[in-house]
């Protein structure tokens, strides 16, 4: 690495940095010349961002910047805090753009909407991520006045603003990243529950239903609830409130999204409800916010934070106090140093000021202190910390606003005549991926997501690495060998391994080893004492049941959380099997077919082919499509046996998990010497009917749903799938905080 000869500040020492953290850093953080050729190291990154965000403080009395400067740097060299991607990649370079989450308004007509799409590809030229509500739009087939015209509906819209953020690299170091949201009473809310069902659409989008108190108490009772036409604010119909319900779990169970928000509870939590209504978060959803209004995160090692004592670790809370201070000092001092995107960014994040402190190391903190992570000590560890953090940021934010000010909107705040404060919100928990891997801790306060595992380095070569606090008492306790740390990487837990002692296996928990319900606890432990939002992803199996998903989102909504996402293993395209034995570069994870029920249900139908009438079934179980068999009357001997070859296979497929849409696209298409042709449809041979009747079910479901909603629950389609590597560098992918992120060298696909 070409590196520019810059040390240190005398007294200042740089930890040791992991290859990972350096690998993200030389890709993602430090100056390149126009070659593509690192020109900063580090050392000199962290000096040039301390140096830029300090001379903030000039714009105010009784400043002294190098004081400020140096406290930065300590935060920053100790890894005790970091601030979010944007300041560390921008500050002290031509763009300056620092903020990481933006939201922008969407009115219902085509200059504010073709706007949006404008300062959206601004926003990510600077390297922001951007938040939209689409339910002021009217609704698809309502009338347009102005050209006696029918409206297309929020999600065409959506394609548009997908398809900009397609054409907007980021300066090759950040993706474009959009949050989608649409509140439940809108007309169109069955088509945005199902819009990501087509995996080839949407792709720059996470997508959020906008849940209200009064769906939520339609669905508890399960009675009806209004949709409303945001145009004519007139009711249209009435849904089941249950059925869509069940729909919203249902595309969650089958691929992670949508995750739900809980508008009104996000409003109650409103700082300044005078200036207008929150209707949209930041692509994470951790960060709601007024229309044009942008937040700079940062986030506490908390890793940095327990103190040794003679019985094991303790927290060490003036240590915390004193990161806390600094870091809101630190966060203000963003807002100035900014460059906005827009002139209406900048006027609206200046009159609320808002900062959003958040944490990672969570787990880490938790073994050290012997903890479990699933457990009501840790709910209870996690609830003190955040409401000392909370309190603290409060404090400190109280006591810059007595030499800078309050901010400009406090007045029309909440806080006003209650107390004075620099900053309209000081907490948020935000992701962490590629900081924590800077800070070679656990990501945000998720569980780990393995103890041991193999790395794929650039070079393809793969590395075994173990979790060094694992390694070390491992070491010091006896039981460490290489092939138990091979053992573990192969298995993923050591949940059930008798070779490591169980006060071991209990501290060190994987975030599948732990039940929903304890991460749901954890979030709504966390929340309690966070101004803005959590962002947390309740981890579930594979073979968990939709009821699971249900089950966490009413504990989530019961306990207080602002949001909830989900994922179920193995049901996004993204994941890669992190874990199990790779006997070549290129091997691919082994699937095993779940086991077939004793009742399943579906239909038979009726394919009309050169061969005769082909009768299909097609049936599922509770976790989607599960086998198909097809028989023609007149046919016996070859043509009886590939038929019931075809059947077995998509079977077995189907319940191994492979993607429905794949199964039909190996079947369709298939010739023999005797299609049958009509007006209406083609069949080109047995196994060509086979495909297109499963394809014909699917259809039929979703249709049925999209216009009735009053039939039969809706059971989607088995959609799983595997991606082999990160497409950056190989490395692993992990689904955490609501994304997709690589734990190698920092790739996301979400701002």
């Amino acid at each position: 690495m070409t590196v520019e000869a810059e040390s240190l500040p005398k007294g200042f020492s740089f930890p040791s940095l992991s290859k990972n953290s350096l690998t993200v850093l030389e890709r993602r953080y430090l100056r390149k010349d126009e070659n593509g050729s690192v020109t900063e190291s580090p050392e000199k990154m962290l000096v040039r961002v301390a140096q830029n965000i300090a001379q903030a403080d000039l714009l105010y009395p009784e400043n002294d910047v190098k004081k400020t400067e140096q406290e930065f740097l300590e935060l920053f060299t100790t890894l005790e805090f970091l601030p979010n991607s944007p300041t560390l990649m921008n500050a002290g370079r031509e763009l300056q753009q620092l903020s990481a989450c933006f939201v922008l308004p969407v009115d219902d007509s085509m200059e504010s909407i073709f706007d949006a799409i404008k300062n959206t590809a601004l926003i990510h030229k600077s390297g922001g991520g951007t938040g939209f509500s689409f339910s002021r739009l009217r609704p698809k087939n309502d009338v347009v006045k102005s050209t006696k015209g029918i409206s297309s509906g929020p999600i065409s819209f959506m394609s548009v603003f997908d398809a900009a953020t397609e054409t907007i690299k980021q300066g090759g170091t950040r993706r474009g990243a959009n949050m989608a949201i649409l509140r439940i009473d809108h007309p169109d809310i069955v088509d945005f529950i199902t819009s990501k069902r087509d995996k080839s659409k949407l792709n720059n989008f996470n997508i959020s239903v906008g849940l209200t108190e009064e769906f939520m108490r339609a669905v508890e009772k399960d009675e009806t609830y209004a949709l409303a036409n945001p145009r004519t604010k007139k009711m249209e119909k009435k849904l089941p409130a249950h059925q869509v319900f069940d729909l919203i779990v249902d595309m969650a169970w089958t691929s992670g999204e949508p995750g739900i928000i809980f508008l009104d509870r996000i409003n109650k939590d409103n700082p300044t409800p005078a200036l207008g209504e929150i209707e949209s978060t930041n692509p994470c959803g951790e960060q709601p916010l007024l229309p044009y209004e942008s937040c700079n995160l940062g986030s506490i090692n908390l890793s940095k934070m327990p103190l040794k004592t003679a019985d094991g670790y303790a927290i060490d809370f003036e240590k915390l106090k004193n990161t806390v201070w600094k870091a809101v000092h630190l966060l203000d001092n963003v807002i100035d140093m900014n460059k906005y995107p827009l002139l209406e960014i900048e006027n609206m994040t200046k009159g609320n000021r808002k900062i959003g402190l958040g944490v990672m190391g969570f787990a880490d903190m938790l073994i050290m202190l012997g903890i479990p992570y699933d457990s009501d000590e840790a709910v209870e560890k996690a609830e003190e910390l955040m409401s000392f953090i909370q309190k603290e940021a409060r404090d400190a934010s109280e006591n810059l606003a007595e030499t800078r000010g309050v901010f400009p909107n406090w007045e029309k705040s909440v806080f006003h005549e209650k107390r004075k404060l620099r900053n309209a919100t000081v907490t948020t928990i935000a992701p962490t991926g590629s900081l924590s891997i800077i800070a070679n801790c656990s990501s945000g306060i998720e569980p780990l997501f393995a103890i041991s595992y193999k790395r794929t380095v650039l070079d393809k070569t793969e590395l075994l690495e173990v979790h060094p606090m694992f390694e070390e008492i491992a070491r010091r306790e006896g039981f460490y060998s290489e092939e138990l740390m091979r053992k573990i990487t192969e298995k993923g837990t050591i949940k059930d391994m008798e070779e490591v002692p169980p006060h071991v296996r209990r501290i060190f928990v994987t975030s599948h080893d732990i039940s929903p319900t304890w991460h749901v606890k954890i979030q709504a432990a966390f929340q309690r004492f966070t101004d803005n939002a959590v962002s947390k992803t309740v981890n579930f199996s594979q073979s968990a049941t939709r009821g699971d998903i249900e089950k966490a989102y009413m504990l989530a909504y019961k306990l207080g959380c602002k949001g909830v996402t989900v994922y179920r293993d193995g049901s996004r395209d993204e994941q890669v099997l992190s874990f199990g034995k790779k006997e070549r570069e290129d091997a691919k994870p082994i699937r095993v077919p779940r086991h077939r029920p004793e009742v399943t249900r579906g239909i038979t139908q009726k394919m009309a082919t050169g061969c005769g009438n082909l009768y299909v079934t097609i049936n599922e179980d509770e976790n989607g499509l599960c086998e198909v068999f097809a028989t023609m009357g007149k046919s016996g001997g070859c043509a009886a046996a590939h038929i019931e070859a075809a059947g077995r296979l998509a079977s077995l497929a189907l319940r191994a998990g492979v993607e429905t849409d794949s199964i039909i696209k190996q079947l369709k298409g298939i010739r023999c010497p005797k299609p049958m042709f009509s007006q209406s449809s083609s069949i080109l041979s047995c196994p060509d009917a086979v495909g297109k009747a499963i394809e014909n079910y699917i259809k039929k479901q979703s249709q049925t749903v999209q216009l009735s909603l009053n039939g039969d629950k809706y059971s989607g389609a088995n959609i799983n799938g595997h991606s082999p590597e990160c497409p950056e560098c190989g490395g692993i992918v992990e689904f955490k905080e609501g994304c997709v992120i690589c734990s190698t060298c920092g790739y996301t696909l979400c701002s």
